[in-house]
């Protein structure tokens, strides 16, 4: 119900005397946000444009601990096709957005916004407590998706392609501490980084927009009834990935959820680390390509000197705690996205490799 009230606000927001106008840009660079018409900002509002389905995902990427509003737009007449475990199908048109954002903090930091919800927005994002970073936009077109990094000026009025991306000193604030770190806004290459998840074509793809991470509070349902998915099956059929925060939750579903959004797009069979025999996707569930007793195929610091990539009951002797714990270049993993440990999730593979029987040997 949460949800709805938010879009309920977003939509009359939609309804100011200068709506925004969402358009599909076939070809180019567009050199600002506002020339998609999809996002802007309205009376100090950041608002969204009539048809920009906001949603979010069950287990979302980790960006240092950056807030994100994802939204998804298509021509009219046009829907995705449904998938059980890849991204949809989106036809010619699609264009998603994903801006990054942070609360500011008291003192004159910014605070993590990644604990935010679209249900905590009321009244949209009020951008007086905001500091709006970039806005990513994933444009399919006819030669395929395309990745443009939008930067947000210090006004926070106007957003300007960053083709080459952008370095952002910011400092964290959390209770009893202060992180300075080095935000970075990707460079289209490094967009194709993470997107181009199949290593033969190179093509890139979205990664959340899967049906695993986006069924949540009727956001399927939501896509398919405003025409945005066709082919959604009973509800019985539709599989879910864990909520990695989510207490209650199974471990081993809660760190698997985390390793395949923040992982999988290297990490599987057809992506660009398929070499490393390492396959953190959801559908690998087991074994030593999960890691488990499995020797490194590349030696040096990013092993941390530790002979497994998962070891049962030894966290501390674990490469994958190492390298996901590392801010180190040469070590840490996810290699781009990231300046800083997402201590939280660390804990929790911890937790979950810790928990686990048996031994290497």
């Amino acid at each position: 119900m949460r949800l709805v009230a938010l879009l309920a606000v977003l939509a009359l927001a939609a309804c100011s005397p200068r709506p925004l106008e969402p358009r599909y840009i076939a070809e180019g660079l567009p050199e600002t946000l506002s020339d998609w018409g999809m996002i802007g900002v309205r009376d100090g509002r950041l608002v969204l444009a009539e048809g920009a389905q906001p949603y979010e995902l069950n287990t979302p990427l980790f960006t240092d601990y950056a807030g994100k509003l994802r939204t998804v737009w298509m021509p009219k007449g046009q829907a995705a096709v449904w998938s059980p475990d890849q991204a949809f199908d989106f036809p010619v048109g699609t264009v998603v957005t994903k801006t990054f954002f942070y609360p500011k903090a008291a003192g004159g930091g910014v605070a993590p916004g990644d604990g935010l919800h679209l249900a905590d927005m009321k009244d949209g994002l009020d951008l007086s407590g905001i500091r709006l970073v970039e806005t990513r936009i994933l444009v399919r077109r006819t030669s395929g998706w395309a990745a443009l990094p939008y930067v947000w000026d210090e006004a926070q009025k106007t957003a300007k392609l960053k083709r080459t991306g952008q370095s952002i000193p910011m400092t964290l604030e959390r209770p009893g501490r202060k992180d300075s770190f080095v935000y970075q806004v990707p460079n289209v290459n490094q967009c194709a980084g993470c997107h181009a998840t199949d290593h033969a074509t190179k093509a890139l793809h979205p990664i959340g927009l899967k049906a695993r991470h986006l069924n949540r509070g009727g956001q399927l349902e939501r896509l398919a009834a405003v025409g945005y998915l066709r082919g959604l099956p009973a509800a019985d059929q539709r599989p879910r990935a864990a909520v990695w925060t989510d207490p209650a939750a199974d471990i081993d579903a809660r760190a698997r959820a985390w390793l395949d959004i923040n992982c999988a797009h290297c990490h599987s069979a057809a992506g660009p680390a398929d070499t490393s025999g390492l396959y953190l996707d959801a559908a690998t569930t087991t074994g030593p390509r999960i890691g488990l007793c499995k020797p490194p195929i590349a030696a040096g610091q990013g092993t941390g000197g530790f002979r497994f990539g998962v070891h049962p009951g030894k966290p501390d002797e674990s490469i994958l705690v190492y390298r996901t714990a590392s801010t180190d270049p040469g070590a840490m993993m996810p290699e781009l996205g990231r300046a800083l440990v997402q201590d939280e999730a660390v804990a929790m593979l911890r937790q979950w490799i810790a928990k686990m029987p048996g031994t290497c040997g």
